[in-house]
């Protein structure tokens, strides 16, 4: 796993990135279980969403992509590691209800009053 500095750094860069709280398109998409985190660092679409939606969630992974590739760059890494170790912190920040997906597949719902149930890797 890659080192602090780059988790430090992923998460103030997150906080301009993520879909909770950008428009009320996106909310209401996560409230409704239409789209989740993904184990790799982007947002997934997980049933039927509006153009808007799908638009706002490519534009959302587009700037991941490009956050990952640029401190995977300074860093030396490949930009697969920094979207996984930036996908450990989303999932952590997964919500009550909110939808997540984990590497072995199948998208699942967080359960409130429960800790999302991350993979060896993150911890």
């Amino acid at each position: 796993m890659i080192n602090r500095m780059i988790g430090v750094a992923l998460a103030l860069a997150l906080t301009g990135t993520t879909g909770n709280a950008q428009t009320p398109a996106l909310n209401q998409a996560f409230a409704a279980g239409q789209i989740g985190e993904r184990y790799d660092g982007y947002l997934g679409v997980v049933g039927p969403v509006s153009t808007t939606v799908r638009s706002q969630v490519a534009t959302i992974n587009i700037r991941r992509r490009s956050l990952y590739n640029q401190l995977a760059g300074q860093r030396r890494v490949a930009p697969q590691e920094v979207g996984i170790t930036a996908g450990c912190q989303l999932l952590r920040n997964t919500g009550p209800g909110e939808m997540y997906l984990l590497a072995e597949g199948g998208w699942r719902r967080r359960v409130p009053g429960q800790a999302v149930q991350l993979p060896e890797y993150c911890r």
